[in-house]
């Protein structure tokens, strides 16, 4: 392994370090909040007040950055863990149990992956009341990706599960008395960690893209809480990059920011392997 490579590992680490303690300390950052209108100054450039202006309807766009950053990346890393312990009960376990167990899992796993699930979340959101409170519409959307993205980890996890299930040290402990679900917890689900690792870190900025489109289209984090989708939202109908180019820091951040976990996975997969 290269020098380059663990540098680029640890720079994207700080990023998402540094990133993550900035979201965190929004409410010293930034007292006034992310709702509070400056109607004096709607829709005024960046200035010592507002370091990135504001929004058509005055309010601070540093501020509102700040906030719907804090909400991706606490809230994705949840959906995230949800899926993982999904993917482990529904495929590692299937396959630990074998026969039927294992059958009737990968049938459950093929019909979730049959549905278009972002044309499904599209369309459970836009069933829910437009009155909808902005944190009733941030725990559905990330609830939605969370029980609907850990297919195609339980796949692999229900085939290593089932490699396991008659492994010699599988065995062995069968043999010695241990069972069901102790056997389970000790011996099989330690060497499933792997897997279980990459699933996390795989989906953690796949949710966050998956809220982004779904906040350009409207469906997403419900106003006047922020998020990156809703923040992206205002590029639509901009002519050119230099015509206000302040507005275009969410949309470096979220590509940063994605990139860093990227680089992070890449570390996690060659221990997986």
């Amino acid at each position: 392994m290269s020098w380059r490579t663990n540098l680029g590992r640890a720079l994207a680490c700080a990023v998402l370090l540094l990133v993550v303690s900035l979201s965190l300390a929004a409410n010293w950052l930034a007292p006034a909040g992310y709702a509070k209108q400056y109607r004096e100054a709607a829709d005024a450039p960046p200035s010592r007040e507002h370091w990135l202006g504001t929004d058509e309807i005055g309010r601070d766009r540093f501020a509102r950055v700040l906030y719907g950053t804090r909400i991706s990346l606490l809230l994705a890393p949840a959906a995230a863990l949800l899926t993982t312990l999904m993917a482990a009960l529904v495929g590692g376990l299937g396959g630990y149990l074998g026969g039927r167990w294992a059958r009737g899992a990968m049938a459950v796993t093929d019909l979730f992956l049959s549905l278009p699930w972002l044309f499904l979340l599209i369309t459970v959101r836009a069933m829910m009341p437009l009155n909808v409170s902005p944190l009733a519409s941030v725990l559905v959307t990330f609830l939605m990706l969370g029980l609907l993205g850990w297919t195609s980890a339980a796949r692999v996890l229900c085939s290593t599960a089932g490699s396991l299930r008659e492994s010699d040290f599988v065995r062995q402990a069968r043999a010695s008395g241990i069972c069901g679900w102790r056997l389970f917890w000790i011996h099989v689900l330690p060497n499933l960690k792997p897997v279980l690792y990459a699933q996390f870190w795989i989906s953690i900025p796949a949710f966050i893209l998956s809220e982004a489109n779904l906040g350009i289209l409207g469906l997403g984090v419900a106003e006047p809480m922020p998020s990156w989708g809703s923040l992206l939202k205002e590029l639509e109908g901009m002519v050119s990059v230099g015509e206000e180019p302040w507005k275009f820091v969410p949309l470096i951040l979220l590509v940063v920011v994605v990139t860093s976990f990227q680089l992070v996975l890449s570390k996690q997969e060659e221990v997986a392997a």
